[in-house]
């Protein structure tokens, strides 16, 4: 009949994990996960793995796990082809930019208005001096990088480079997607957060610098 009493597993991806943090993950649910295989075939696939809730066998290889994420990431991402088509921006920098207002915000309108100040720093030639990129890069929080890590020779250290980063930092859902395709438009050149999460805005560096030493320590 088939049935080799085998129950299948749930596997919960929270949004804004990387597939190091996916592999982890796997790797505490199902022993003797080939965890290195799976992570040679995912990290390739960084910003593709949809994060969402997975049910499957626990006899499931790397590959299949692997496909399975990206085959969702791409039925939902195709549910926003008509904003893609409109945005001017190609689909890898839109999930590029998704991983980073993934990373940088919580909320889909602090997450709107990043897109707007870094799609225009971006248009501008601007570094988009994104903070977020270090814990990818260097496994810091943010709160600890300091001025020797923000010199970091990586493609993906958005203070020593122009343009978007080499490559999705974390694996964006789809309220990062979205709203890295309907950014908000504003005066806004700057923005940092407070150590309790809140986003405050300048149209310069003048006021930025005001507003660092106003919300941060």
């Amino acid at each position: 009949r088939g049935q080799y009493g085998i129950e299948p597993i749930e596997l919960i991806i929270p949004e804004g994990v990387t597939s190091y943090d996916i592999a982890s993950l796997i790797g505490k649910l199902i022993p003797n996960f080939d965890v290195e295989s799976f992570i040679a075939l995912a990290v390739p696939r960084e910003g593709y793995l949809f994060p969402d809730t997975y049910t499957f066998q626990p006899t499931l290889g790397p590959a299949r796990i692997v496909g399975m994420m990206e085959d969702q990431f791409k039925a939902k991402f195709k549910t926003r082809d008509s904003l893609l088509e409109t945005s001017g921006r190609t689909p890898e920098q839109v999930v590029i930019m998704a991983s980073l207002l993934e990373r940088e915000a919580r909320t889909t309108e602090s997450r709107q208005m990043i897109a707007g100040i870094l799609w225009k720093r971006l248009d501008a030639g601007m570094p988009l001096q994104v903070d977020a990129v270090f814990p990818y890069i260097l496994g810091k929080n943010t709160f600890e990088v300091t001025r020797k890590d923000l010199a970091t020779s990586s493609p993906y250290n958005t203070y020593r480079f122009r343009g978007l980063p080499a490559g999705p930092i974390a694996n964006p859902g789809l309220d990062s997607l979205t709203a890295a395709l309907t950014p908000i438009e504003s005066d806004y050149w700057f923005y940092l957060s407070d150590a309790y999460g809140r986003f405050h805005y300048a149209v310069d560096f003048d006021g930025h610098k005001l507003n660092r030493t106003r919300y941060l320590p």
